[in-house]
C-alpha cells in the first residue's frame, strides 16, 4: 500500500527527527510561513508573537510530547553563517541548545545546506540566536558522524549566590553562561542523587531553585538583553573538580522539560564555570554524562576571550546524534484538539 496523505485542510509540516543523547530534536523543513525580522532575534520575536500556534502544533501531544524539542532553519543576516536556527521548547524560544546544535551539524551535511562537503571534518557555521557556533562534522566515505563545536564566550556570572527557596530554604547556587543562562547546585544539597532518585523529585527540586532564582537574582548580559533570562537549573553529582571519570548532571529547563542529554549549552556553562573556579585547565577534556540515559558529551575550554566585563571561554562540545525518521504532518479543521495540548 503507497503511503499518501490523509484528508487535510492548510499546509503539511515536514520534519526530520533526530536525537542526541536520548534527546529529542525535530527539524522543520517546509510548512511555516516566512518568518519576519531583520535580525535573527527579531526573528524569534516574530515567532513568539505571530506563529506561535504552529510551535504548540508541533512540540506537544498528540504530534509531540511534553519534553519534546524542535529547531527551525531560517536564513541569517551573517554572511559567514550557513544559516541560522531558532529553536523551541514546551515553553517558547531558547536562545542556545548544544544538542540540537550537534544533530543540526550532521543533517546539513547530510542535507546538503553547507556548500563545501570535506573529509575529515566538514565545517558548518550556525547563526543560533545568542550568535554564531562553528560546528565540525566528521566526514568519510561519504557518511557522517560525530560533531564538535566551539561555543559563543562562556562566563561564570555570579557564585556561591544564597537564594531562599521553598521547602528547602537558603541554598548557594552558581550561575553560568553557556549561551543560555543556568544555575548549577549539587543534587546531595536536596539529598538526592543525579543518578538514582526519581525524576520527579529532580524536577521538582530544580524547578524550585529556577523560580527562587527568577525571582531573586537580576541578570544581565553584556551583548543583548535579549539573552538575559534563566533557562534552568543542572542538579550535578557534586564532582566539580578534575578527574578522567565522567561527572553527571540532569537539567531541568523551560517549563519542567527535562533534558534527556547532558545538555549542549549546560555543559559548556558548566565547563566555563569550572575554569572560573580553577578546576580544569585549558584544553582539559571532561566528560559529563547524564544522569538520565547516561548518555555523554566531552567538554573543554580551548581559548580564554572575554565577553563585555566577564573574563570567559570559548568550550568546545563533542556527542553523536542520529536520526529517527521523518513525518509529514496534517491538520483537520473539524479537529478541535489540532493545536496540541499538554499532559504534566
Amino acid at each position: 500500500m503507497d503511503l499518501v496523505l490523509p484528508p487535510h485542510d492548510g499546509t503539511e509540516l515536514s520534519v526530520v527527527d533526530m536525537h542526541t543523547g536520548g534527546e529529542p530534536l525535530r527539524i522543520i523543513i517546509s510548512g511555516y510561513p516566512e518568518v519576519k525580522g531583520e535580525s535573527l532575534l527579531s526573528k524569534r520575536r516574530f515567532l513568539k508573537e505571530h506563529l506561535d500556534v504552529l510551535r504548540q502544533t508541533l512540540m506537544f501531544e498528540p504530534r509531540g510530547h511534553y519534553d519534546m524539542y524542535g529547531a527551525l532553519v531560517v536564513e541569517s543576516e551573517i554572511s559567514e553563517a550557513d544559516f541560522g536556527v531558532l529553536f523551541m521548547h514546551n515553553e517558547g524560544y531558547s536562545t542556545m541548545c548544544g544538542h540540537a546544535v550537534i544533530a543540526l551539524g550532521r543533517f546539513a551535511v547530510d542535507y546538503k545546506l553547507v556548500k563545501k562537503i570535506q573529509s575529515p571534518e566538514t565545517q558548518v557555521n550556525i547563526h543560533c540566536p545568542c550568535g554564531l557556533v562553528k560546528a565540525f562534522v566528521e566526514y568519510s566515505n561519504g557518511k557522517t558522524g560525530g560533531v564538535r563545536f566551539n561555543s559563543v564566550p562562556a562566563f561564570a556570572f555570579a557564585t556561591d549566590v544564597i537564594v531562599t527557596v521553598a521547602g528547602y530554604g537558603e541554598v548557594m547556587v552558581d550561575i553560568s553562561y553557556g549561551g543560555a543562562f543556568y544555575a548549577f547546585v549539587a543534587a546531595q544539597r536536596f539529598g538526592l542523587d543525579v543518578n538514582k532518585s526519581r525524576t520527579r523529585d529532580l524536577v521538582d527540586a530544580a524547578t524550585a531553585v529556577t523560580n527562587s532564582v527568577k525571582s531573586q537574582v537580576k541578570l544581565h548580559h553584556p551583548i543583548n538583553e535579549d539573552l538575559a533570562f534563566l533557562y534552568g537549573t543542572i542538579l550535578t553529582d557534586g564532582n566539580d573538580v578534575y578527574s578522567q571519570e565522567p561527572t553527571a548532571n540532569v537539567c531541568v529547563f523551560a517549563d519542567s522539560q527535562v533534558d534527556r542529554s547532558p545538555t549542549g549549552s549546560g555543559v559548556t556553562a558548566r565547563v566555563a564555570l569550572q575554569y572560573h573556579k580553577r578546576l580544569i585547565l585549558l584544553n582539559q577534556t571532561r566528560t559529563f554524562q547524564s544522569g538520565t540515559t547516561r548518555s555523554q558529551f566531552t567538554g573543554r575550554a580551548v581559548q580564554e576571550t572575554t565577553c563585555g566585563d566577564f573574563k570567559a571561554v570559548v568550550v568546545e562540545v563533542a556527542g553523536k546524534a542520529h536520526y529517527t525518521g521523518v513525518a509529514r504532518f496534517v491538520q483537520e479543521s473539524s479537529d478541535k484538539l489540532t493545536h496540541g495540548f499538554l499532559l504534566k
